[in-house]
């Protein structure tokens, strides 16, 4: 087990600390992170801060296209890498007393603060300086608005506790920033105008000029004052100036309301006067603001919150999860996804990887209207010609989902990963399945959805090769989800996933003939029919087990447990050739086929797939607790179950593999309520029943949770000694609670 390291206290709704750690400070950075789906930004300081740390402000759907850079091209690989920018910090607000200037690594402070409220997604802070003999204690606070997305609020306190001080505020908009993920250094924007209005100062920017076609991003940015100050104009840089003379128990006080839009919504020649309407329409209460702030995530969290007693931990990690899974994406823009990163580092470069499919899917179902949910399968139609590209650079038919994108054409630039982990177009497939059978709703399948799938099953059907001496078809040179093996043949969930999306697709384009515009040939068909007739799946009849892939028992297999603890995490100290070489497997890969369709698996078969797999795996991809701890919990295996769940849930609190002060994990956060709820809970839908058993983990004494389902909404709760349903509102429904079926009409109540 890799050491955790908890950087912040256990509260149920905070993330709090009276510790700088400027050892982790990029780590606090990222736990701090706030977003409200259009825009966020790392926890970086307001003021001027000299030590280790990663400034980071990013915007949705703005990005950059650079040139793919290998030591050896192949043919087949994207003309650019894609990878999010660093935006304008609009936060920044340099800070002197009686003219030294307040740089935390450099002078001394006391009584420091820093709060994350995720009940009103607010983050506070303060600290007290002495400089001169005049003590001055500064107080901090800032959201990024969920009901009017283009705003961001700052409040910034300076309360003189002892002596005289001349408090000095110059308060930015700065575009002079560069990325820390690639391209040190380098920056991405030119200005092109700047200047003041009546009410506010703004400065517009442009992405630099890109030889890839791709549009360039213009960006206006202003910021209002409550205070008069004197303005100053730098290259792409905006600032004012407030002073103030203070002396023992007087304050100052400085708001700062910013409004950013994009070219995505407004054109260049438009954004200054559609700032001024914004500020009209806005006010400029801050309390005002802040409340209605409040308001609306509290609206949210009566929803998708989930309470657990006895374990404050536990019910820290899944609510900080929750939050920043709804900070990053809430569903409401079709043009956007969901990235790894969310708005909290540059890592992954792109915005879309299969994650969402896979794992957050199955979360928004249950937690947001299923327009939300429709909007994601809306983004992978709209961007089917390019998947069309990158099946024919593989010189491909049919449709290839791109691993990393902005566009729909794939801008990654790894081998293994471009061209061989096509697994991931099962996922996209998958998402539509899910869509439909938890909602009831065809009119997607069949119509955008039957046009994916066709062209995704083309792909399989062209990809899969036939092996004359076996009678079988089969997948060579593939990366399955273990990215800790390379150029595999047979990976047994490529191979299975792959074969399940041509079933569906030929079931459902027979279902929907008569009304669908794809067209398939005989000839397509007879051809789909045989590779679900003679796929082959690697399998261990004397294990009992189904084999990752063709070669996979030739290693040296042993448990992690057999390691020296001081090798994990293995990513970090072992040579990528020593890791390929191993058994160790990154995350769950058989496994990841037995989750998604372990209703067509015998327990048994279950049971022993998982005892083999899961004590080589070293759970060092975000994605693979969640699986482990839903599987365990199927199986019975409970503390397994509950092990799984407080890795998934505390991943990024906790620092588990090291790797959190690059941004959070945000796709796999999905993995909490994922284990709680199909784990835990055993929530299950098939065949349009939805079904229970839930159990209480060791140490818990209740959970309890919300979900929306086929127009209802059903409250969840569940004791040591029983499970209590109730139908908030929606008609009557029958569901499963273990072997019972009961209909569900207002509460139900079975002792236990």
């Amino acid at each position: 087990m890799n050491q955790i390291q908890r950087l912040f206290d256990i509260d149920p709704w905070k993330i709090s600390t009276t510790t700088l750690d400027t050892t982790h400070r990029r780590l606090q950075e990222s736990l701090t992170a706030i977003g409200n789906g259009y825009m966020g930004m790392r926890g970086n300081f307001e003021e001027h801060y000299s030590g280790d740390h990663h400034l980071g402000t990013y915007f949705a759907g703005v990005w950059y296209p650079d040139k793919t850079r290998v030591g050896w091209w192949k043919n087949g690989y994207p003309d650019y890498f894609g990878k999010v920018i660093n935006g304008v910090n609009f936060i920044a607000v340099d800070l002197k007393v009686n003219d030294t200037d307040i740089d935390l690594a450099k002078i001394p402070y006391e009584d420091f603060y820093l709060e994350l409220d995720m009940q009103g997604g607010i983050l506070n802070r303060s600290f007290t300086v002495t400089v001169d003999a005049a003590k001055v204690r500064f107080s901090f606070q800032r959201f990024l608005s969920i009901v009017k997305k283009e705003l961001g609020a700052i409040k910034i306190t300076a309360e003189v506790l002892e002596g005289a001080a001349n408090i000095t505020m110059t308060s930015k908009l700065d575009s002079a920033v560069t990325n820390e993920d690639s391209n040190y250094d380098e920056r991405f924007w030119e200005e092109l105008a700047a200047g003041q209005e009546t009410e506010f100062d703004y400065l517009t920017v442009r992405t630099i000029p890109n030889n890839f076609g791709i549009e360039r991003f213009t960006l206006t940015a202003a910021m209002k004052h409550n205070a008069s100050g004197t303005y100053h104009k730098e290259h792409l840089q905006v600032s004012k100036t407030f002073t103030w003379s203070l002396t023992a128990g007087e304050t100052c006080e400085l708001i700062k309301e910013v409004l950013v839009v994009t070219s995505r919504d407004v054109l260049p020649e438009e954004q200054v006067a559609t700032i001024k309407g914004l500020y009209q329409d806005y006010g400029h209460d801050y309390e005002a603001l802040k409340a209605e702030q409040i308001a609306a995530w509290g609206k949210r969290w009566e929803l998708a919150d989930v309470t657990i007693e006895g374990n404050p931990a536990a019910q820290q990690g899944i609510r900080f999860n929750l939050f920043q899974l709804f900070a990053t994406y809430y569903g409401e823009d079709e043009r956007l996804n969901i990235g790894p990163k969310g708005f909290t580092g540059e890592k992954y470069g792109g915005a879309t990887y299969w994650d969402t499919e896979a794992y957050a899917v199955p979360l928004y179902l249950a937690l947001a209207e299923p327009d939300v949910t429709k909007n994601l399968l809306k983004y992978r139609h709209n961007q089917l010609p390019g998947a069309h590209i990158n099946a024919q650079r593989q010189g491909l038919k049919g449709a290839l989902y791109p691993m990393v994108t902005f566009t729909g054409v794939e801008c990654h630039n790894e081998w293994e990963i471009t061209f061989e982990e096509i697994h991931r177009n099962g996922a996209i497939a998958y998402a539509i399945y899910n869509y439909t059978n938890y909602t009831g709703d065809e009119s997607y399948l069949a119509q955008e959805g039957l046009e994916v799938l066709v062209e995704i099953a083309r792909f399989w059907a062209d990809r899969v090769h036939y092996s004359k001496a076996k009678d079988r078809y089969m997948i060579h040179g593939v990366t399955g989800p273990n990215e800790y093996e390379n150029n595999v043949n047979n990976n047994w969930y490529t191979n299975t996933i792959a074969t399940w999306v041509l079933r569906y697709t030929l079931e459902n384009y027979r279902k929907f003939a008569a009304s669908t515009t794809v067209a398939l040939t005989p000839e397509e068909e007879a051809k789909w029919e045989d590779i679900i007739a003679k796929m082959y799946y690697p399998k261990d009849e004397d294990l009992g087990i189904f084999v990752q892939h063709d070669t996979f028992l030739d290693k040296d297999l042993m448990p992690v447990t057999d390691l020296n603890p001081s090798d994990l995490p293995l990513n970090q100290n072992w040579s990528w050739d020593k890791i390929l070489r191993s058994c160790f497997i990154k995350q769950a890969d058989v496994l990841q086929g037995l989750y998604f369709f372990r209703d067509d698996y015998t327990k048994e078969e279950l049971r022993r797939n998982f005892e083999f797999y899961e004590p080589m795996t070293v759970h060092e991809s975000s994605l693979s607790a969640c699986i482990h701890a839903i599987l365990a919990a199927d199986l019975g295996l409970e503390e397994k179950a509950l092990e799984m769940y407080e890795r998934t849930a505390r991943l990024d609190l906790d620092n588990y593999n090291n790797d959190t002060e690059d941004g959070l994990h945000i796709t796999s956060m999905t993995g909490s309520w994922l284990a709680i709820v199909q784990g835990f809970a055993q929530m299950k839908t098939a065949q349009g029943k939805l079904s229970f058993a839930p159990f209480v983990p060791q140490g818990w004494d209740s959970y309890s949770f919300h979900i929306n389902y086929r127009g209802r909404l059903l409250f969840i709760q569940v004791t040591k000694n029983a499970v209590r349903l109730e139908l908030v509102s929606g008609e009557a429904l029958e569901l499963g609670l273990y072997d019972e079926t009961i209909t569900l009409k207002d509460e139900f109540l079975l002792q236990r």
